[in-house]
């Protein structure tokens, strides 16, 4: 049964009302969602800013009065440890996210534009290795490093994540290729183009977004690797920040100013990805979804 129309209302500004509520009730609802991810955002970012007694007051503070920054002067520019994990990080970040790239975006493209046999089976097999936990992977990789000298190196921990952020990426990449024009593809072979400069010149560009969200998705799970970091980094020279995190403790328990402040440094690169690549993430991932 339908609902009843009131006294002079047509069926059409009937349709109209009911769309209009529930794009209220979806905006209600995003906005509850988005307070509810920010309030632990917020939290750490005020705990951060307040001194160790602040921190257990009873009833908590909603604003720190006064505001401090001796958890960032004692726990991020007066800690080596905090620098060196940090330093780490970046550079198995960055690693890992231009080798997969370097990896994923010739593996992506042939896999969606040449005639190869065994596809199916292949794309198969990506979906089956992103399936696997790092955790199972750890010890068996931490026996092949150790006979291969990469325990305890850059090179061993970029290649770790790797294993797990090609496949990923070349999931993501492949439908964006699917995407370019075959017309395009084929001008540019009547202009002179091999498979290789068309590769370069016309599917990368038009693949922006796609190769954007990527690099991204990519950088951010290298930066927040955990499993890998502890099992093939048992020399605190290589240990990334996330190491180092998990040891901000003494005998008294946590220091959560000091684990706040470097909480927020470590959450910056996040959200400046965030800010600064948004146009890209929400086209690559809108793109990506019709596709």
């Amino acid at each position: 049964m339908t609902a009843p129309l009131l006294v002079g209302e047509s069926p059409r500004s009937s349709g109209t009302g009911r769309v209009r509520r529930m794009r209220t009730w979806l905006g209600t609802a995003g906005v509850a969602a988005t307070v509810a991810y920010l309030v632990p955002v917020y939290w750490m970012l005020i705990t951060s800013f307040k001194t160790r007694g602040d921190v257990f007051s009873a009833p908590p503070s909603l604003v720190p009065l006064p505001p401090t920054i001796e958890s960032y002067v004692r726990a991020v520019f007066g800690d080596g440890d905090i620098a060196r994990g940090l330093m780490n990080s970046a550079v198995i970040a960055i690693g890992t996210t231009l080798v997969t790239l370097a990896l994923s975006l010739p593996a992506a493209y042939g896999l969606a534009r040449l005639r190869l046999r065994g596809v199916g089976f292949v794309l198969m097999l990506m979906l089956v290795v992103q399936m696997v936990p790092s955790v199972n992977l750890a010890l068996p990789m931490f026996a092949l490093f150790s006979s291969a000298g990469l325990v305890n190196s850059y090179a061993g921990l970029i290649i770790a994540n790797c294993s797990l952020a090609v496949p990923l990426a070349i999931t993501i990449l492949r439908p964006y290729f699917l995407g370019v024009p075959g017309e395009i593809v084929e001008a540019a072979r009547i202009d002179g183009c091999t498979e290789l400069t068309g590769f370069l010149r016309v599917a990368l560009p038009i693949s922006t977004p796609g190769i954007v969200t990527t690099a991204v998705i990519t950088f951010l799970a290298a930066w927040g690797e955990f499993v890998f970091g502890l099992a093939l980094a048992t020399d605190e020279r290589y240990q990334p920040i996330t190491i180092v995190l998990s040891e901000i403790t003494n005998e008294f328990g946590v220091r959560w100013n000091d684990l706040m402040a470097v909480s927020t440094v470590v959450a910056l690169p996040v959200i400046a990805a965030f800010i600064f690549l948004q146009r890209y993430i929400v086209a690559g991932l809108t793109e990506g979804a019709t596709k």
